[in-house]
């Protein structure tokens, strides 16, 4: 590992941080519940996914050295060093430590409406377990450090689970490639695609669909079985997600933000980012401006 954020994690041995804080009427989006680094020996770590409670959430977990089991629908995975795991819950799914073996690994626990939607969309293109860029590692292993800083402010907390979530969805999503053997996932990729390249511009329907080559009917209904989400979400989606990169790493105003993701009118663009993170740009920028800074 070198001299890396992930060494200093795992020379700091193991920890345990519950992220507890006070509740809110506006609910966040996206919302760390724990982190830690544990190591892990014998049979006494098991976990099943259908009996962690009814309220979802989802386990972002590294192992950074030994192994662990995961049973995930109907196959088993061997999780060994540098790799990747991911799960929700509730959701058929076990994982596990055999007799005799060590696993080691480091946690980031969420919550929230945007957090699961996304973990969803990676699972079903990734899979549960996959292998990150080294870079995206020293990311989730700074933001798991950056989360046991206390006193921790709900926006500042929230802000750096979503900017670790993004790098995870950067490092696999951005990856994919769809079959080119099916034309109708070669559609929707370039229909996606259009979207990213032009958030600043209007973006209707009727222009995604001819974009994919099919009618607006047969499109949206396309659109949301492959990416799980209709043409409109998938679009605001990937504005906030702009905004929300621009705010934490960008210089740009919020006027100059809010035209760069098609939004003609800064107020309208403030309400929309308040009601997707229940945080006003302005304050976002100040709380994610530090996870950015560290990470």
């Amino acid at each position: 590992m070198g001299n890396s954020v992930l060494t200093s994690l795992v020379e700091r041995g193991p920890f345990r941080c519950a992220i507890s804080l006070p509740r809110r009427r506006d609910r966040l989006h996206v919302m760390p519940t724990s982190t830690g680094y544990e190591i892990a020996t014998g049979a006494s770590y098991d976990w099943n996914g259908r009996k962690r409670g009814h309220t979802p959430f989802s386990v972002l977990q590294h192992t950074t050295s030994g192994a662990g089991h995961l049973k995930y629908e109907r196959l088993t995975y061997r999780i060994q060093a540098g790799e990747t795991m991911l799960v929700t819950i509730p959701h058929s799914h076990r994982y596990w430590v055999e007799e005799g073996e060590t696993w080691s690994f480091f946690w980031i626990a969420m919550s929230g409406q945007e957090a699961l939607r996304l973990h969803r969309s990676i699972l079903s293109e990734a899979g549960p377990v996959f292998r990150l860029r080294p870079d995206t590692i020293e990311r989730l292993a700074q933001t798991s450090l950056d989360l046991t800083d206390s006193p921790l402010e709900a926006g500042r907390a929230s802000s750096a689970a979503y900017a670790a979530t993004m790098a995870l969805f950067d490092d696999l999503l951005a990856r994919q490639e769809f079959s080119a053997g099916d034309h109708r996932h070669a559609a929707i990729g370039r229909a996606a695609a259009h979207i990213r390249n032009h958030l600043d511009r209007p973006l209707e329907v009727q222009d995604l669909a001819d974009v994919a080559g099919f009618s607006r009917a047969h499109f949206s209904r396309l659109f949301t079985q492959i990416e799980g989400i209709s043409p409109s979400e998938f679009v605001l989606r990937e504005r906030m997600q702009r905004a929300a990169r621009l705010l934490v790493t960008g210089q740009l105003s919020v006027k100059a933000i809010s035209s760069a993701c098609g939004f003609d009118d800064p107020n309208y663009f403030a309400k929309v980012f308040r009601r997707t993170f229940a945080i006003s740009p302005s304050d976002f920028r100040t709380t994610g401006m530090y996870s950015a800074q560290r990470a």
